[in-house]
């Protein structure tokens, strides 16, 4: 069994490098098990297991299924997994859940009983804000309450419009690779467009939206393409920005994009639930 204290220095880790992973944690046991109560392991999204124990394959299946399906959906699980016949007795089937507790079936000659809660460790989706522009304000002020982990990309002058943001960053230098969720939203609105409009295609992300008219953006994605930016980007690019909810103040504007992303966000969310085994 490994000792507590790999495990905390794992999470740690993982914390450190915005990774979704899962903890599971065994908080009571019945007659003879192979793990007992305490227990822990740290879960990856992919269902594997990288540091801990909570027992043999009696458990496994039926915990690894439920840490997947948290990291998914950021919320936590409850597993009982007992012997056939003590499933009988209470009236549930395997796979049933009740009262908030998913019950699975222990197939091993102990016949014990071993319950485990499984809790989510979800990286803040991030919000990339390129420009200091009326709209840029507005949304890194209504992403707040939103949980999002917010960035503001704006020249050393116009960083102090933007109050108590998780992180800063002079000018328009993107990290290529994302950690967790990444929306980019460019509203330089005619201060920096193409510049921030190029960093922000080369990124990795899982949505790119310009701030301006169908005009604008049309001749700046003409441009980028002719200088070589991947078309599969460019179709990608969401211009303009947000939902149509015929808005016009700038807070309207920034409410427009964040209802979009909170669409993205949910949507992709539940895609990879589903797309759980």
């Amino acid at each position: 069994m490994n000792a507590p204290a790999d495990i905390h220095r794992l999470v740690s880790n993982l914390k450190a490098g915005g990774e979704p992973f899962a903890v599971a944690t065994v908080i009571r046991t019945i007659s003879a098990t192979s793990a007992k109560a305490g227990a822990k392991a740290v879960i990856q999204a992919d269902g594997t297991i990288a540091e801990g124990w909570i027992g043999g394959g009696c458990a496994r299946a039926a915990v690894l299924k439920a840490a997947r399906e948290s990291i998914a959906d950021g919320e936590p699980r409850l597993v009982s997994v007992q012997p056939e016949d003590l499933l009988a007795d209470s009236g549930v089937s395997a796979g049933e859940e009740r009262d908030g507790i998913r019950f699975a079936r222990n197939m091993c000659p102990s016949q014990g009983t071993m319950d485990v809660f499984v809790e989510p460790v979800i990286p803040r989706p991030e919000l990339i804000i390129l420009g200091s522009s009326p709209v840029a304000i507005a949304l890194a002020t209504l992403a707040k309450p939103l949980g999002f982990a917010r960035t503001i990309c704006a020249p050393e002058t116009d960083q102090e419009l933007f109050e108590h943001v998780e992180r800063r960053v002079s000018g328009f230098e993107l990290e290529q690779e994302k950690r967790s969720w990444r929306f980019v939203v460019v509203a330089t609105q005619g201060k920096g467009d193409e510049a921030g409009l190029r960093a922000a295609l080369n990124a990795e992300t899982d949505y790119v939206a310009f701030v301006g008219s169908h005009k604008k953006a049309a001749s700046l994605i003409q441009k980028l393409a002719t200088d070589g930016i991947a078309q599969e980007r460019l179709d990608a690019l969401k211009a303009p920005a947000g939902l149509d909810l015929k808005a016009i103040t700038p807070e309207e504007i920034a409410l427009s994009i964040l209802s979009e992303i909170v669409l993205r966000h949910r949507g992709g969310q539940q895609q990879q639930l589903q797309d759980q085994p």
